[in-house]
């Protein structure tokens, strides 16, 4: 987690792990959710990420779904994990991991989505995601999280009776605001935000919309010690 200390590159979530989470899919899940710079931190109190220095992953829990004028995209499974030879999925080492007057942010390795299908009978879905994603949290009563696509991070691609393409945050970065909960494990949880989307395509395409719905929750573990939990305090 990095300096603004919204969970950038280097602290935890998830989301994701949540990851790692989404552009332009409706996940399932509750707490209320939209688009804009980070959860408007009206009045930011202080913020610290625990364990520092650890790494999380971001599963989903349940099903992810997308919706873009009267399609809707359903994935079964996504994940954000840490790897390697990234630095994403990773609560900074202390004092990073701990902000007095705001958010605590770090980067999250580009979520997966699988197992796709639409609402559209004879039509094949896949989704591909790039880019610097990142993840904020704010400590406070919910735990405000702040999920960021990058431009063209998140593309949803439909073969069949209806070839289209969806790509989510099409011009400039997307903030998908969510809440966390501390738990075993904690939860990130995103719904009904609104993503702005550019959808290309002929018959059967929703080109009309400029937005998409995106509804999920991701079960967020600490990854370097099973035994932990990736906790938001003040």
């Amino acid at each position: 987690m990095t300096t603004p200390r919204r969970l950038r590159p280097r602290a935890a979530l998830a989301c994701g792990a949540g990851l790692a989470v989404a552009a332009a899919l409706t996940l399932t899940g509750a707490a209320g959710a939209q688009t804009g710079p980070a959860a408007a931190t009206a009045v930011a109190g202080s913020t610290t990420v625990t364990p520092a220095g650890h790494s999380f992953a971001a599963t989903l829990n349940g099903k992810a779904t997308f919706k873009a004028g009267s399609v809707t995209a359903t994935c079964t499974a996504s994940s954000s994990t840490p790897s390697d030879d990234s630095a994403g999925n990773r609560i900074p080492d202390a004092p990073g991991n701990q902000n007095p007057s705001g958010p605590v942010t770090s980067p999250i390795n580009a979520p997966t989505y699988t197992g796709c299908t639409a609402s559209i009978p004879g039509v094949t879905t896949t989704v591909v995601t790039s880019g610097a994603w990142q993840v904020s949290m704010q400590n406070g009563s919910p735990i405000a999280a702040t999920l960021t696509i990058p431009t063209g991070g998140f593309v949803l691609k439909s073969t069949g009776l209806a070839n289209c393409t969806i790509t989510a945050a099409p011009t400039a970065a997307a903030d998908i605001v969510a809440t966390y909960t501390n738990g075993s494990p904690a939860k990130l949880t995103v719904s009904n935000a609104s993503v702005p989307v550019k959808v290309e395509g002929g018959f059967g395409c929703p080109t009309s919309a400029t937005t998409s719905v995106f509804n999920a929750v991701y079960d967020i573990t600490d990854t370097t010690d099973p035994g932990s939990q990736i906790t938001v305090s003040d």
